[in-house]
């Protein structure tokens, strides 16, 4: 293999890193599970039933807790977005 090939694929094999990183970078998953949640419980917590206001002592919890998740699943992807990884840089070793 010459010096180029073995740059070129290094090159590659970070880029694939980096992909990765961001891919599974846990803000990404914690929000999105966050966000899916919040919607479910906030949809839940619209039409409140009767009895479900009468176990809470009138205090609608479905739907604030729903938008509770809402706001940190929201956050989280913000943060990921004003905060996005950065990859870490590999030292060639020099010959």
């Amino acid at each position: 293999m010459s010096e180029h090939e073995v740059q070129r694929e290094v090159s590659e094999l970070q880029a694939k890193s980096a992909t990765a990183a961001r891919i599974f970078d846990l803000r990404r998953i914690i929000g999105g599970l966050f966000v899916l949640y919040g919607i479910i419980v906030t949809i839940a917590g619209i039409n409140p039933s009767d009895s479900s206001l009468d176990k809470s002592e009138g205090i609608n919890i479905n739907l604030w807790t729903g938008l509770g998740m809402l706001i940190l699943g929201i956050f989280f992807l913000l943060w990921l977005k004003l905060k996005p990884v950065t990859p870490v840089e590999v030292e060639t070793p020099e010959e």
